[in-house]
Formats: structure tokens, sequence, C-alpha cells
């Protein structure tokens, strides 16, 4: 049975960094698109970067030019890197594994605290 864990989250000051990590235990990991979702207080979660099985990378604007998704499917991870950090990025982090429309999984969470 696949299981996404994520780590990596934390409490980090404006303008610092933090890498986010999941692991798909339990998986063909490489032919998954993956992707970091994010959720705040009283807001709609909401896709931050994804990865798909072929190696196209997207962002959401507001993430674009600071953070960096990678995946290293002989490890069976995918990384979030995220640079210059503000406050309106404190969300609690999801890991997703999917594919295509019919099949998705989501990890637990990580959260991610931005102090100004």
């Amino acid at each position: 049975q696949v299981q996404l864990v994520e780590s990596g989250g934390g409490l980090v000051q404006a303008g610092g960094s933090l890498r986010l990590s999941c692991g798909a235990a339990g998986s063909i990991f490489k032919i998954y698109d993956m992707g970091w979702y994010r959720q705040a207080p009283g807001k709609q979660r909401e896709l931050v970067a994804a990865a798909t099985s072929g190696g196209t990378t997207n962002y959401a604007g507001s993430v674009k030019g600071r953070f960096t998704i990678s995946r290293d499917n002989a490890k069976n991870t995918v990384y979030l890197q995220m640079n210059s950090l503000k406050p309106e990025d404190t969300a609690v982090y999801y890991c997703n594994a999917a594919l295509g429309t019919t099949w998705a999984l989501w990890g637990r969470g990580t959260q991610v605290t931005v102090s100004s």
C-alpha cells in the first residue's frame, strides 16, 4: 500500500529557507505525477508546485522564483526547496501523488510557519 510521508517543516524567520521532503514508500514512484499543496487557516488548499512523471514542473505564481520542486526517482522522494520565505507562506504543506485524474493520494501534511 502506497504511503506518503512528509518531513522538513518548521518555524523559520522571514527571508529564511526550508526544504520539504516527501517519501513514497511501497510504490512505483517514477510513474506518479507529484505535487506540493498548501492550506492556510481559513483558506482553500492550493497547488504550490508540481513535477510530472515526465519531468515537467510548474509553480503557483506566488512562489515562482522562490520555490523549487525536484524529484529523485531512485529514492522515491520529491522535494520542495523554499527560499526567501514570507509570512504568507505559512500553511500546512501536503504532498500529493497522482495518476492522471483517476487516482490520487495525500500525505498527512507538515506545518510551515514563517515569522515576520
